[in-house]
Order: structure tokens, then sequence, then C-alpha cells
């Protein structure tokens, strides 16, 4: 708004000394309350019409959409001090959060959200994709596998839709937005995010009944969500000025950093890193929700490029003419070790213990589903329910009964049910009906042998360094 006010300034300038031949930027302005804060222009070297032009710079747009009001609390204080101590890691996460930012800032502008949202994923992973607490919360803003469920991110043999950049961002926003709706006002809405929506409605109640303010300062929550806001309030200060406390923000511009490119048939994950000629870690920080070496068209996915790299990637894809993708999938049909299940698939089994991450000593369940090299027998793309509900379920054999037991004797019975059942490994997709949530734009790959850095126990507070 105060650049339009600049501009009438401006013109009424132009057309004021017109007649005269001698305007210049240092030609005095009506005397305007706003008119020393107007920007100023060079007609010799300048355009008016920059005056109307956005800033090219992010972090003056996330600024601008500031609207939550500090604490100023000890807490908060505590928080910067720790952030400003620690540049080396601030700087570390800010340039992590340069491939993903302009697009959070969008999601959360189109939303009429503070712009302070768009820094939580700071809070919760540091911008790492594919960072895991000890609790099992995924991605940029750290969901649990029931919260991801319940907000439709898929997580099954293939994908895992927590650390996918849109679903993910997309669920985080639509889970705070309904939880602002059900408490009226951030500071709550953001301690449900971390703490439950259950557990501060009930330390309300508690406050309520002993006669006390149900506000986020006044209720007694655990040290971690005491702690949640101000280290978001801590960010926001950082951000508003950073050279106070010895930050140097990157460079982000106003404009998109990747281009969504849509799947429209099996491809290696490899592949689209070799058509789109960027680095392996480039990719899979952009692309981390994938399990396996192949994307799947039948899953409604998209793989996410760098600006510059999208159209690389379209014009090296029409000229390649070998087939897209080299893996098939197929569901085992009864409980069987890796080495009989290979023989059962005809397939080499390291390769099918690699591909699909089965530790030695451990049986496929029937009903799994297992990649597999394609073959002239397994050719086309991977079926939409297997893509959709792909799951691999595994447990241990039961140990062999004694070989000799002298006569009379109490042999060890082999370990069944529940024992035998402990090492079951499951990742199986669920759609849960009750929030009704549509579903955006689908992801790329991840690299499925990366080691995915820890956060904290409990959801929300990082300690990625």
């Amino acid at each position: 708004m105060l650049w339009r006010y600049a501009a009438i300034l401006m013109i009424a300038a132009l057309s004021g000394c017109a007649s005269t031949g001698d305007w210049s930027s240092d030609t005095p302005t009506r005397q305007d309350p706003r008119a020393s804060k107007a920007k100023r222009v060079n007609l010799k070297n300048q355009s008016v019409s920059e005056l109307y032009a956005p800033s090219s710079n992010l972090w003056i747009r996330i600024r601008d959409g500031f609207e939550m009001e500090p604490m100023n609390t000890p807490l908060e204080i505590e928080q910067v001090r720790w952030l400003s101590a620690r540049p080396d890691y601030v700087h570390r996460s800010m340039a992590r959060s340069s491939r993903y930012l302009f697009y959070i800032v969008q999601e959360v502008n189109a939303r009429n959200m503070p712009t302070e949202i768009a820094l939580l994923p700071f809070v919760e992973s540091a911008f790492v994709t594919n960072a895991k607490s000890s609790a099992k919360a995924m991605g940029l803003w750290q969901f649990m596998p029931a919260t991801g469920k319940d907000f439709q991110l898929t997580q099954n043999v293939f994908r895992d839709e927590r650390r996918d950049v849109l679903q993910s961002t997309d669920a985080a926003l639509d889970y705070l937005q309904r939880l602002h709706k059900q408490f009226g006002s951030w500071d709550l809405a953001l301690a449900a995010y971390n703490w439950g929506a259950g557990n501060v409605s009930k330390a309300q109640k508690r406050n309520l009944a002993a006669g006390l303010p149900t506000d986020y300062l006044s209720l007694k929550m655990p040290n971690e969500t005491r702690n949640y806001v101000p280290k978001l309030m801590a960010y926001r200060q950082i951000v508003l000025d950073p050279q106070a406390y010895g930050i140097v923000l990157p460079d982000l511009e106003n404009h998109p950093y990747f281009v969504a490119v849509d799947v429209g048939s099996d491809i290696d994950v490899a592949l689209v890193i070799q058509l789109s000629e960027i680095p392996e870690d480039e990719f899979h920080s952009l692309n981390p929700s994938f399990n396996k070496p192949v994307i799947l068209s039948n899953a409604n996915q998209q793989i996410l490029l760098p600006f510059g790299h999208a159209e690389v990637f379209q014009a090296n894809l029409k000229k390649y003419t070998k087939p897209l993708s080299s893996w098939s999938a197929v569901q085992v049909t009864k409980t069987e070790s890796v080495d009989q299940a290979a023989k059962t698939l005809g397939v080499d089994v390291d390769t099918l213990r690699g591909v699909n991450g089965i530790p030695k000593g451990m049986r496929i369940r029937a009903g799994s589903t297992v990649l597999v090299p394609k073959t002239n027998h397994r050719p086309g793309d991977i079926s939409v329910a297997l893509a959709e509900n792909g799951s691999l379920s595994l447990d241990k054999p039961a140990p062999p009964a004694p070989k000799n037991c002298a006569k009379g004797a109490k042999c060890a019975a082999a370990k069944t049910g529940k024992a035998a059942a402990k090492g079951k490994s499951s990742a199986t997709q669920h759609k849960s009906a009750s929030t009704g949530l549509a579903k955006s734009a689908k992801n790329g790959s991840s690299n499925p042998n990366n080691s995915a850095p820890k956060t904290s126990a409990s959801k929300g507070a990082s300690k990625i360094q």
C-alpha cells in the first residue's frame, strides 16, 4: 500500500513539473507525511512502473505477512539467544529452506494465514525433508503416522507422503486451520499441533474449573509445548531483523524454486536424475517421499524439478527411446522365506532382498507386495491396486524343534503366535474418511538409502544440528 501512495505522489510530481523541463528525483513534492517514506524515481535510469513491481526478495514478502504478536517473554528471549549463539546451525537450516519456502509462503498466503506459519518447519524439522523423530514423526511438518492417515497422507510400501513436500504442506495447513477454528488463536492452534488438541482442551477445562485464564501462557503444559511458540517467535525475530543477531539470511528470490512434472508412465528414479541433469542429492531433496527406485504413474504422482531443469528433462525425455522403467511389482500369494519367494518369482535373491529392504532371517507374509525386475512376463506399469494399497509384512519363522529329546523329558516348544509375530514389519496404506480433505497434486521420489535425521521424541521440537 505504501508503494501505491508513492506512485500517486510521483505521478503528481511528474504532471506538476512537466512544463518546467527540470524535474528530477531531488525536486521536493507536496508536503505529505507519507512523502518522506515514499520511494523516489529518477526518470533518467528508472521507470515509474517499478513502484508497482512486487519485491524480488522473498524475505520481504514474509515479513510483510507477519501478523502474530511477539510474546516478549523470558522463554522467547532465551530462544532468540540460543539461535543467535548458533549461527552455523541457523545458516544450514536457512539454506535448506530455500528450496521450499516460496511454495509454502504461496500456500499460506492463499489461505490468508499469517506468514509466521511458513517458518514452522524451522521448528519442526529444520527443513530436513526426511527428518524422523524417535516417536516416528516424519517430514518437514513432522506428521505422526496416525495423524498422517487422518489427513489422507499415503504411507505404503512405495511412498510415505508425510515426507512429500506438496502433500505434507497441504495437510499441515489444513490441520492448523482446523485447530485455529477450534481454539480461536494461533498460539493455541500451534500448541495443539505440537501437543494434541485433546490435551489442550483438557488443560483449558482444568483452568476454567480453577477460575484461571485459558490462553497459551496460562495453561499448564509440557516443556516442549511451552517452548514451542517461543521457538517460532524466535525465528520470526531473526527473519525480521537478522543483522541484530549476527545472522545473514540467504538470498531468496520471490519466484518458484521447483516445477511439478506429471508422471505419464512408470519411470526409474535414476533415469529422471539422468534426464533432468541434476545431482542425485538435489533430486532427493525435492522428492523425498518415495521408498523405491521407481515412480508410479498409477499413483497420480508428480516429480519436482528445479525451475531451470524441467525443460531440460522434457527435452531429453522426448529423445529417449529405451524403456523408462525396469521394475514391476507382484503380490506374494503364500508366506515363505526370501529364498523360496525368489525361486517362485524367478528373481535373484539378493536383488529381491535389497530392493525391498528385507532383513536376513525374515519371511515374506502372504498378501505382501514386493518390487521385482520387469520382464517380458511382467510388462506394463504397476497397477493402481498395488500402487495405492501395496504393503509389506514380514515375520520371523518359528525356531525348529530340537532334534533329540530324552524320553519323557519336556522339550522346548517352538515359539508361535505373538512371539513369532513380534518381528512383523508393516507399511500399509490407510485412507481416513474422517476429514474429507481433498488431496492436492502428487510428488516425486526419494532415496530409500537415506538415513533420516532424528528429531525429538515428541512431535514438535527439532534436535537436528
